[in-house]
Order: structure tokens, then sequence, then C-alpha cells
């Protein structure tokens, strides 16, 4: 039987190559409606590759923001909230995936716009051998606190032949990143495993990618179905706090740009899901909340493996 690591990557150098995407076998969306997908599309999607699907997910946090949670809701009182900056992380039997990439101190700085917030160096740590150690790492969207840490470190050559990107966030490294520090060249760009699709891709065992763009071009979100029927699924900063997801509200921080429609669509299939689908655990990459919650549940672990 193959590992997860083969699996992973037949895959991926068969899409490179070519391989169609399932959505080219359903009806396209029209160019200009709203974004649109299916829960059980999802689920058949990540049934394609075969074998062991993963056992677990665990979360870190290496770092802080602290913005009034105003900025991260719409309508939300003008009270303390803490933006969490994380990485997780999906173990197989036989060895694991990482789901973004966590950034570096400089990268960390960008975003506290002159405040000091919290940095934590040995999670940061735990991090970089998290990402070297994996079989695979996806890559949520393309801003500096999800994407930095497999393209600033030293070791980001190692790091790139298993790191996978989607064309719109290349694009977008190349031509418009969020900071200079992330800005990529085209002989950069080469290095990494780069696929576009028209809506999901199979990715590994029980992983499917969706395309959701709308808080950035190259925004896709990630479901991981474990071998226990556990389902997952990582929206990134679709929203950065699940009241977003619950209330059906966007953001309301002025120094982002945002398709707000698409967000909307977004966001109104996410509160279905989570009022009807009791065993998917719907993750905000930013809700220290959750995090916490899902945690104490033995839904999350906290720590890398």
């Amino acid at each position: 039987m193959k590992t997860i690591g083969e699996v992973c990557w037949s895959l991926l150098l068969a899409t490179a190559a070519a391989l169609p995407s399932y959505a080219q076998s359903v009806q396209k969306q029209p160019a200009d409606s709203a974004w649109s997908v299916q829960l059980d599309q999802i689920r058949q999607v990540a049934a394609m590759i075969p074998g062991r699907r993963a056992l677990r997910v665990n979360v870190l946090k290496f770092a802080e923001s602290r913005r009034s949670k105003k900025f991260s809701v719409q309508g939300a009182p003008d009270e303390p909230s803490v933006q969490a900056r994380t990485v997780f992380q999906v173990a197989y039997a036989d060895g694991t995936v990482m789901i973004d990439s966590g950034m570096d101190e400089q990268v960390h700085r960008f975003f506290g716009r002159g405040v000091i917030e919290p940095y934590y160096p040995d999670a940061a740590k735990q991090v970089e051998r998290a990402l070297r150690s994996s079989r695979a790492i996806i890559i949520t969207h393309e801003h500096g606190d999800h994407v930095a840490g497999v393209i600033r470190p030293p070791f980001a050559a190692e790091l790139a032949p298993k790191t996978l990107l989607t064309r719109a966030q290349v694009e977008a490294l190349q031509t418009n990143p969020q900071m200079p520090e992330i800005k990529i060249t085209p002989d950069m760009a080469s290095r990494y495993n780069v696929v576009d699709y028209e809506k999901y891709l199979s990715f590994g065992p029980g992983i499917a990618l969706i395309k959701a763009p709308g808080h950035t071009p190259g925004s896709q979100m990630v479901y991981v179905a474990l071998e226990s029927g556990r389902e997952y699924l990582f929206i990134a900063d679709t929203a950065w706090h699940m009241d977003s997801v619950r209330l059906i509200k966007g953001k309301a921080a002025p120094w982002i740009q945002e398709e707000e429609v698409l967000l909307l669509a977004q966001l109104k299939w996410l509160n279905e899901l989570y009022r009807k689908e009791k065993n998917l655990f719907i993750i905000a990459s930013h809700d220290d909340e959750e995090h916490k919650e899902l945690i104490a549940k033995g839904v999350l672990g906290n720590g890398l493996e």
C-alpha cells in the first residue's frame, strides 16, 4: 500500500501534468456568479485517493495579535480579542501534512503596525521542526502569517519540493505581495508545486482542497476526514472569529480589502454546516477561543508532533 507521501505527490505530479479536477465533471459556475460548493461533492473528492486516513489533527499557536473584536466581526462590541497566529498538523500513521507554515518574527511585526505583540520563539521552532519533518505542506492563502514559513527560512529550498501553492497564490506573491518580505521571483516560484483547479482538488486520503477566493484571490479551504469518521473544515481567514460564521457577519477591518459578495456566500454555506453537521468541526485559523475549546474537548491536539 502506498504511503501518504507517495499518494500525495503522485497526485500532485499528475495534477501539474494535466489531471482534470473533479469540478470539470460537475456543472461549472458562470464567471459572475456567487461562490457555491456542496459538502457531498467535497466528501467524494476526499475519498478519491485510496489509503488509510489521518488519525488526528493538531494545532499550535506561535504568536498573537491583540485587536478589538469589532474589527473581526461586523457589529461586535469594542472589547479585547486575541487573534491567534497558528499552524495545523494532520497526522497519519506514517507521516504528517501541515496546513500553513507560520512566520518569522520580522514578518510578525508587520501585523502589529508599530505595536509589539506576543511572539513565542519556542513555538516557532516547533513549527520549523514540524515543517521540515512533514510529508507535505498546504498553504491556505498568500498572506505572510500563513506562507512566510515556506518562503523566508534558510531551509526554504528544502521545503519547496513538498509545498503546494496555487496559481493564484503564486501570482499574488509575485505581483502584489502583502509585504515586501514575502515577494517571490519566477525562479523561486518554479521550486514549488504549483497547481490550478476549478473547484475541488483531491490531495491525499481524506483530504480535499476547496477553491474559496474572497479574503484573497488565492484563498482555499481544506477538508479533512479522519479514519474515525470525524470531519474538519479549515476555513483559514474566511472568518477571523467563529461569530462571523454563527451570525453571517463579515469583518470590519479597514486595513483589508476583500470580495464581500464571495465571502458572504461562503459564510452562509458555513453557517448551514455549523447548524446541521454536528460531526464536522469548522476551524477558523485565528479564533483563539475556539481553539482552546476544541483542545479541551480533544478535537484538536495541543502542539505538533
